[in-house]
């Protein structure tokens, strides 16, 4: 990083002091400058004042969990980059993590170096690339440089990792591509999380996306994005 650069903001939502003073020595240590809160209603008054770059959200805080404060920000039409981190290893709660608008999902115990790997990976999707490329797919429009969607003229919200997902899939239209080639290509760590992740994001695009969704499910291969 350049001697007169802004570090990134990362926050760190979680009510165990021990987790938080490690999660933010290591984000220190890789160039972040890291804020802290405790519970969920604090996080959000962060999140508002600050505008951090990413969030590692803990799903079990006091008061206000970690879901609704998600649920709260993505209603406000807040798209911070949203990394949940659980001691449950339960796929029904990862799966709602991603639905409610989670960009990734970790579960304790974890290694400090894999969170900092993830949240380098959220930055990288949320971050507007230089170039001027504009990708259609039926009546899917896709900016990458202001990383704007639209579908038939209407502007829809997507979080970084579904920008990412849909961007890759538009960029090779009519190829159907494999859910262990979406891990490497839009996660960046294939070995680390499971495919069900791919479908869960696919699912969330496609929603959002309603009938203007190009993406076409090839059974027991993965996706494509077509015009029909």
């Amino acid at each position: 990083m350049d001697a007169g650069a802004t570090r990134p903001v990362i926050l760190v939502v979680e009510d165990e002091e021990p987790i938080a003073d490690v999660l933010r020595l290591y984000l220190h240590r890789a160039g972040y400058d890291v804020l802290v809160a405790r519970d969920g209603i604090s996080a959000l008054d962060v999140i508002r004042q600050r505008r951090p770059q990413a969030v590692i959200l803990d799903v079990g805080l006091p008061g206000m969990d970690g879901t609704q404060v998600c649920r709260t920000l993505r209603a406000e039409g807040d798209w911070t980059p949203i990394l949940f981190c659980t001691a449950r290893d339960d796929e029904v709660d990862r799966v709602l993590g991603l639905e409610l608008g989670g960009d990734d999902y970790i579960t304790k115990p974890f290694s400090p170096r894999e969170v900092v790997a993830r949240v380098t990976v959220a930055l990288r999707h949320a971050r507007p690339v230089d170039t001027g490329d504009v990708l259609h797919v039926g009546q899917i429009t896709l900016d990458r440089s202001s990383r704007r969607v639209t579908a038939d003229g209407v502007e829809i919200a997507l979080t970084a990792t579904e920008f990412d997902l849909l961007a890759y899939l538009m960029a090779h239209p009519g190829r159907v591509v494999s859910r262990d080639r979406l891990l490497e290509e839009v996660w960046g760590y294939a070995a680390v999380v499971g495919t069900r992740t791919v479908d869960v994001h696919v699912a969330q695009v496609r929603a959002k996306l309603g009938e203007a969704s190009p993406i076409r499910t090839v059974r027991g291969v993965g996706y494509a994005a077509e015009t029909s």
